[in-house]
């Protein structure tokens, strides 16, 4: 059953919607102002979460400011309920990682389509993570104890490493990781960097370097047929990188690894 946790301080509102949820399937979480919010939010792990944003206290984008900044609650789907409806207001609420934002009033049809919106994207992701995890041709860097570790196992940012676990030998950026996921790239760097001490960036060259290291290994690959099937466009870029990270050439550290 799907949890959704309702943030909501005036009691009419709440009970609409937390009866049109609980008549739609839903499992229905209360919380009558932003602190208890957070507290259900941790308590409860939800699916999704409807939230006012002017509250006494704390108010909404507290809340969300607050959610995003801990591991267990920063990728929750999260859509804004608020009488405020200028652009300014809706792009601050966006900029905070808001997934959606709804201006009341509104109707229980709109919001219910606002939910089915955002929990069929999700779900659309999830499916495309699971058909582009498909082994590499060429690399065979899924049987190499160098990668069984490498990227983190990090439940909140399980998309964005599995979408750099099935893209990584392509020519992938940020930007491109951030919209496979559906964030910024701004706010994708500070969540990640927060979470594991490290930028975006770093993980995908982690996990093209220990496919180099394999391919290295195990093949009789040229060094730049190794960089093209990794995802560097660029062989000076390529270079650079490895020694960067290894302190000598690809074909230096061969070598010194066939010795031993």
């Amino acid at each position: 059953m799907i949890k959704i946790l309702v943030i909501e301080d005036e009691p009419e509102s709440r009970d609409i919607f937390l009866d049109s949820l609980q008549a739609e399937g839903f499992e229905a979480i209360a919380a009558e102002n932003g602190l208890v919010g957070i507290q259900q939010a941790q308590e409860h792990l939800p699916d999704l979460v409807l939230c006012d944003i002017l509250m006494p206290g704390l108010d909404g984008y507290g809340v969300l400011t607050t959610l995003r900044q801990n591991p267990l609650t920063a990728t929750i789907p999260f859509i804004f309920l608020s009488a405020k409806s200028t652009k300014t207001e809706i792009r601050h609420g966006m900029n905070l990682g808001a997934d959606d934002y709804l201006t009341k009033p509104s109707t229980v049809e709109e919001l219910l389509e606002a939910i089915a919106t955002r929990l069929e994207k999700q779900a659309t992701m999830r499916q495309c993570y699971v058909a582009q995890s498909q082994p590499v041709p060429s690399t065979d860097a899924d049987t190499s104890a160098d990668t069984q570790s490498l990227l983190p196992t990090c439940p909140q940012l399980k998309e964005v490493f599995d979408f750099i676990e099935a893209n990584y030998y392509q020519s992938i950026t940020l930007c491109d990781v951030a919209q496979a996921v559906g964030y910024s790239a701004a706010y994708l760097t500070d969540l990640v960097r927060r979470q594991t001490g490290k930028p975006v960036n770093h993980w995908i060259v982690e996990r093209r370097m220990a496919a180099v290291r394999t391919l290295l290994l195990e093949t009789n690959q040229s060094t730049n047929q190794i960089a093209e099937a990794v995802g560097y466009q660029n062989e000076g870029h390529f270079f650079r990188q490895f020694r960067q990270y290894h302190g000598t050439t690809p074909k230096a550290w061969r070598k010194a690894q066939q010795i031993k």
